[in-house]
């Protein structure tokens, strides 16, 4: 109905396509890379966005990867980076800061949400309606962020710079301080990096 092309074969996708994006489950990855190898030609543009797989075991299977290093030229790198930034912000970066990517928004996207979730339920004790009261954290934290990202400053600028001195903000960032935020979501990002650690050496 939109007009894209689809098929069962994996094999097909190398014929038809030279940018090929495999995007599955990490412990599916090494029976589809065994399986596309017999068609893999030096023209192909292979990516892979399966958590805990490193480079190395990506070419052992014989696939080139799209990383700036053994195989991937510039013009490479850069056809991938336009693609990827159709969708956000795309960044080149060494494969070693690869699991701390996962850990930090892989993983964050559930860390946020368990974020946007506790502030509407602090205000859903508070008397506001359940709906209502989601919507407006979910854009609060699209309205932050996009302050972050236009203004280019540092979250703690932006945290002084809403907080009035004895005002409603600075009381409720105390209450955070004594419930170990800050300490609790480091944690999390280190406790999801190191799985993600475990998942490449295995």
């Amino acid at each position: 109905a939109l007009g894209c092309q689809t098929t069962h074969s994996n094999q097909e996708v190398l014929q038809s396509c030279s940018l090929v994006i495999f995007a599955t489950k990490p412990h599916v990855l090494p029976a589809v890379l065994a399986e596309v190898a017999p068609v893999v030609t030096a023209e192909h543009i292979l990516v892979s966005v399966a958590a805990g797989v490193s480079l190395s075991v990506l070419e052992e299977e014989g696939a080139m990867v799209m990383a700036r290093g053994r195989h991937a030229r510039s013009s490479e790198t850069k056809l991938l980076q336009d693609l990827l930034e159709a969708c956000g912000w795309c960044e080149e970066v060494p494969e070693a800061y690869m699991d701390v990517h996962t850990g930090l928004s892989g993983s964050g996207v559930a860390f946020v949400c368990v974020f946007s979730e506790a502030l509407a339920e602090g205000a859903i004790k508070m008397g506001m309606p359940s709906g209502l009261a989601h919507r407006i954290a979910a854009q609060t934290l699209l309205g932050t962020a996009k302050m972050l990202l236009q203004e280019g400053q540092h979250p703690a600028q932006l945290r002084t710079d809403v907080c009035t001195p004895a005002g409603t903000t600075i009381h409720g960032l105390h209450a955070l301080e004594q419930g170990g935020l800050r300490a609790a979501t480091m944690s999390a990002v280190e406790a999801a990096t190191c799985r993600a650690k475990e998942l490449s050496r295995k």
